[in-house]
């Protein structure tokens, strides 16, 4: 296995791909009284341009991931959408289900997203070659047995640390709970490294910032939650193998 820093280098480049999507938190004008539920893969195209909006507003969603040769929520996909495909997006606080990415993206600016933030262009061919950049990572599903309750895991979709988390994820059809913790914009202090951070005072101002502050420690992601062992891990290749040990068969 590649070590953790040349891991991230590599999938920074995905990062690149759409330099100015998925790391800004703009906010939100409500929070969702009851967690929005999505269907969705981590090597999707169309799924990446959900997951930027929820970064970029601020929400959390409970993730069901659906890997190619995955069949731990397909069933239970088509039993609620009638089709296998995604993303797919539920909202139990409204009881809206919607598929396709630029439907979901307009609904979520529309009923949680702040009056000053527009909703942006998809564009489906910078979020291709990103899928392309990481080849078959969190593409295919693996062995693995089911945890009882879902994961918690506190990332932001352009950290490329936390991505290789969620591609594991992914791969072995995990269900989590993911927090978004995007960057306030216009504070440079989030883009120093955590400890440099930490020695200037730097105070976290998102709800999401504060609660993975208060629960961790530090705000660094990837940080997951497990409770069903009580575990909770900083470092995106000491929570892969946590996952791969764990999990996986």
């Amino acid at each position: 296995m590649m070590g953790n820093t040349l891991q991230g280098i590599v999938s920074l480049g995905a990062s690149l791909a759409r330099p100015t999507r998925g790391a800004i938190a703009h906010g939100n004008r409500r929070q969702p009284e009851q967690t929005l539920v999505l269907y969705e893969a981590e090597y999707c195209p169309y799924c990446r341009y959900v997951r930027e909006a929820l970064t970029a507003l601020d929400l959390d969603a409970l993730i069901y991931p659906i890997p190619k040769k995955g069949g731990r929520f397909k069933e239970q996909l088509i039993a609620l959408g009638g089709e296998s495909r995604v993303p797919f997006l539920i909202d139990p606080n409204t009881g809206e289900e919607l598929y396709e990415s630029e439907a979901i993206v307009r609904y979520l600016h529309r009923e949680y997203g702040p009056d000053d933030v527009t909703m942006p262009a998809r564009g489906i061919k910078s979020s291709l070659t990103a899928t392309l950049m990481r080849g078959t990572k969190g593409m295919l599903a693996a062995p693995s047995d089911a945890p009882e309750q879902p994961l918690e895991l506190f990332s932001f979709e352009a950290s490329p640390f936390a991505r290789l988390v969620r591609e594991t994820l992914c791969e072995l059809e995990i269900p989590f709970l993911l927090h978004n913790v995007g960057k306030k914009p216009g504070r440079i202090a989030e883009w120093l490294p955590p400890k440099l951070r930490a020695k200037r005072g730097y105070l976290p101002e998102t709800e999401n910032r504060k609660n993975l502050a208060e629960r961790g420690g530090q705000v660094m992601v990837p940080y997951l939650v497990d409770p069903n062992t009580g575990t909770s891990l900083y470092e995106s290749a000491t929570i892969q193998q946590y996952l791969r040990d764990t999990y996986g068969k």
